[in-house]
């Protein structure tokens, strides 16, 4: 991996700070199915909320293809936890809140009331890992992903405070720099470190050739690539005005969700922002490709941000 530091400089980073427009998110939406999963999506969603004093909107959706009298046993239920979430919300964490209890399937469902609410952030839970490894594509949280038009943002790291170090990453597409301009604008990770990453091609390495070009000449090889991918990436963040972000290369030795996911460990990141589209009219990142990989494989938390609004898929 390769990296260009930023100045460690205090006034820098409060300049970059000041430069992300600040408190710029209005709503945010959580979906909530009361487990420890949006446990934990719920605080992270209430530290966002106070630091942008943004109005926090709880969706609980009631999968009403079930017999009448189940469906009004968990409404009545759902309504009394909202209730008792809303009072302590309101006393204990100072957050102005209303909530939702939707009768739908739960992924149409939450997606209507994000198309009725146009929250600036949609908040979900991580998808149960050990039951869903194999079998992501599909579920609420990747279908929700897909067909939303906010960002959306899937908590799986532990909600202890803002975080302390953001990962970018770009394929240095159009699209791409419009999630990521996007992304500025909702002064998200202001004020903790910011990295910035690419992953590049590397041909030879994959061809028949690679095994015959030796260590050195690999290295060589590498290296070129690298600088170019560095000179790129410089280019596409001074474009972007991102400020002061390391900025990272890597060779596509595994696959380019893999590096990503590497990267983020090995720079301690605990948000990765991804975006939902990559190069090419249809190359829907999250369906099957890169982004579904890493919000399936993440430890961190993962921010799928789309460059723009998108048709709905139901």
């Amino acid at each position: 991996m390769t990296c260009i530091n930023p100045r460690d400089d205090p006034d820098v980073l409060l300049a970059s700070s000041l430069r992300t427009g600040g408190q710029t998110m209005k709503k945010i939406m959580l979906a909530t199915d009361f487990s420890e999963r949006s446990d934990r999506a719920l605080r992270r969603a209430v530290i966002l909320s106070r630091a942008h004093d943004a109005v926090l909107d709880i969706v609980h959706v009631v999968d009403d293809d079930r017999p009448r009298r189940i469906v009004d046993h968990e409404v009545n239920d759902a309504r009394q936890l909202l209730s008792e979430l809303t009072r302590s919300l309101n006393d204990l964490d100072g957050v102005s809140c209303s909530t939702q209890i939707v009768l739908d399937d739960p992924f149409a469902g939450i997606v209507k009331e994000v198309a009725k609410a146009s929250p600036d952030l949609l908040v979900i839970g991580p998808h149960r890992r050990q039951i869903l490894r194999d079998v992501f594509v599909g579920t609420t949280a990747e279908r929700t992903i897909r067909a939303v038009s906010c960002p959306v943002l899937m908590v799986n790291g532990p909600p202890v405070g803002p975080w302390r170090h953001v990962l970018q990453t770009t394929d240095l597409s159009e699209t791409a720099e419009k999630a990521l301009k996007r992304f500025t604008g909702l002064g998200l990770g202001a004020g903790g470190r910011s990295s910035v990453l690419t992953v590049f091609d590397a041909p030879a390495l994959r061809l028949a050739m690679s095994d015959s070009i030796g260590k050195a000449g690999r290295e060589n090889y590498l290296n070129d690539l690298r600088a170019e991918a560095l000179q790129s990436l410089a280019a596409f963040t001074a474009r972007l005005g991102i400020g002061p972000a390391e900025k990272v290369v890597r060779p596509e030795e595994t696959t380019v969700a893999n590096e990503i996911l590497k990267a983020a460990l090995e720079l301690n990141a605990d948000l990765i922002v991804v975006a939902t589209q990559g190069k090419g009219a249809v190359a829907r990142m999250v369906l099957g490709s890169v982004a579904q990989q890493v919000l399936k494989d993440a430890q961190c938390d993962v921010l799928a941000m789309p460059p723009q609004s998108v048709s709905l898929e139901m």
